[in-house]
């Protein structure tokens, strides 16, 4: 099996867990594969050398059968970009904090390699966002797996975002900003601004305001087949766009077009292992506090 091994450069304790993770893949015979910036991390930074049958950077293909991402949710998110629309499943361990995405824990590495090498793992799809609009290059990577979040600048005041489903005129948000995120995404930024919660099967897309001016607007789920365009204006004349954290700043007149991708992220998840199990693990849902 040809695996290809992504991480970040915010691990700096993490070595003895990335050695164990190679030495794992080693005794099962896999061919790996590392991305380049992260074997130069692991090399200067931690002076550790694996051995690999190759360095993958951004002009390769991805001739692998599986991607592991090493780290947290935003590693999780870079790797995506990465695969982009190869159909590449992706594994998450997990050596951040949170990890909804990279949900393998470091001591269920040995274990779910294992499962992996014996071909009992499951897929899951999960869809993206596309935001079209004239500022963005075509190469320029214009999808997100969490969220496309539309955003003031700095301390400027609130933005104003006029909102279109389908060309049917919803409402006028005017708040700091508005978060569209995928159900992937309802456990990230979404959350954070008080979003409901989506279970990734769902074929939805939640519309959650950020600090609104009116206390009666409410984060709206909406079918994720809805095309959704969006018009701003700001005292600032500019305003953020955020695509999973990958922010970019345009002027007002700027209209923004986003829906569903045309094509999913694909990501590997144990048979054990279910998106209600993750939320009371990571949510601590029914721990009592009392209890030591």
């Amino acid at each position: 099996m040809k695996i290809g091994v992504f991480g970040s450069d915010h691990q700096l304790e993490k070595l003895i867990l990335i050695r164990r993770l190679f030495e794992k893949l080693y005794a099962l015979g896999a061919e790996v594969y590392i991305d380049a910036l992260f074997y130069d991390f692991l090399k200067e930074k931690l002076h550790y050398t694996p051995a690999n049958n190759g360095l993958l950077d951004d002009d390769n293909t991805l001739n692998i059968d599986i991607a592991l991402s090493v780290g947290g949710d935003g590693t999780f998110l870079r790797t995506a970009a990465r695969v982009n629309m190869q159909a590449i499943p992706i594994l998450g361990i997990n050596t951040g904090r949170l990890g909804f995405l990279a949900d393998i824990s470091s001591n269920e590495i040995d274990e779910t390699l294992e499962e992996i090498f014996k071909n009992y793992y499951k897929v899951e799809e999960r869809i993206l966002l596309h935001l079209a609009t004239e500022n963005f290059q075509p190469e320029q990577y214009n999808y997100a797996l969490n969220e496309v979040a539309i955003l003031k600048r700095d301390t400027s005041s609130m933005i104003t975002i006029h909102t279109y489903l389908n060309d049917d005129y919803l409402t006028t948000y005017q708040a700091d900003g508005l978060v569209i995120a995928t159900p992937t995404g309802s456990t990230a930024y979404s959350m954070s601004v008080n979003g409901p919660i989506i279970v990734p099967q769902s074929n939805s897309i939640v519309l959650t305001p950020v600090a609104p001016h009116s206390l009666n607007v409410r984060p709206l789920v909406i079918p994720d087949t809805t095309k959704i365009r969006l018009s701003v204006e700001s005292r600032n004349d500019t305003f953020l766009v955020a695509l999973d954290g990958r922010s970019e700043v345009f002027p007002v007149e700027t209209e923004l077009r986003i829906e569903k991708a045309a094509y999913s992220a694909k990501v590997v998840k144990r048979h054990n292992h279910t998106f209600y199990q993750t939320l009371r693990e990571k949510l601590m849902w029914g721990a009592d506090a009392r209890m030591k």
